[in-house]
C-alpha cells in the first residue's frame, strides 16, 4: 500500500511540474537571461485573472500568456520592475497583484469579516438574553391573606381542592 501511495505521489508531482513548466511557452522566452529572470520574477507576482489563484507564470490561460508577453515587452522597452508592475496595476487594478500592498482597502477586506462575526455574536447574545426569564432565580412573594381567600373561593367554585400550605 505504501508503494502505491509513493508511486501516485510521484506521478502527481511530475504532472504538476510538467504543467508549471509548460506555462511559459518557448516563443515567450527572452534571449537575454537577465531580462528573462526579471520577467519570471515579475510574472510570479502577478495573478492570472482567469485562474485567480495562480500567477501568470504558472497559468496556461490565454490572458496569462498575454500578460506575460506584456511584461516582456515593457522590459524590452527599458522599464524598471516597478514601472512594469505599476503599468500592469494601473491597467488591470490592484486585484492583479498576488501580494497587494497594505492599504485601507486591504485592511477593510481583512477586518470586515471579523467585525461581522463580532456583530453577529453580539446580536445572538442579546437575543438570547431577551429570551431568558427575567427573574429566574427571584423568590415569589407569598400571598396575602386576602389573596389567599380569593384563591380558595375560585378553587372551590371549580371544585378543585386548594393546595395545602406548608
Amino acid at each position: 500500500m505504501t508503494r502505491i501511495a509513493t508511486y501516485l505521489g510521484a506521478v502527481a508531482a511530475t504532472l504538476l511540474a510538467v504543467g508549471v513548466a509548460l506555462a511559459v511557452e518557448p516563443d515567450e522566452i527572452m534571449q537575454d537571461p537577465a531580462l528573462e529572470a526579471r520577467a519570471r520574477a515579475l510574472s510570479a507576482g502577478l495573478r492570472c485573472l482567469v485562474c485567480q489563484n495562480q500567477s501568470i507564470d504558472d497559468s496556461n490561460a490565454p490572458l496569462a500568456r498575454d500578460l506575460r508577453l506584456l511584461v516582456r515587452e515593457r522590459l524590452k522597452a527599458g522599464d524598471s520592475d516597478a514601472q512594469v508592475m505599476r503599468f500592469v496595476e494601473d491597467r488591470y487594478g490592484e486585484f492583479v497583484l498576488l501580494k497587494p500592498p497594505l492599504s485601507w482597502r486591504t485592511v477593510v477586506l481583512w477586518v470586515a469579516p471579523l467585525l461581522a462575526l463580532i456583530v453577529a455574536v453580539w446580536m445572538t447574545a442579546r437575543a438570547w438574553r431577551r429570551r431568558q426569564p427575567l427573574a429566574a432565580d427571584a423568590t415569589v412573594a407569598p400571598l396575602s391573606p386576602d389573596e389567599e381567600s380569593k384563591l380558595r373561593s375560585i378553587l372551590a367554585e371549580s371544585e378543585i381542592e386548594p393546595p395545602v400550605r406548608d
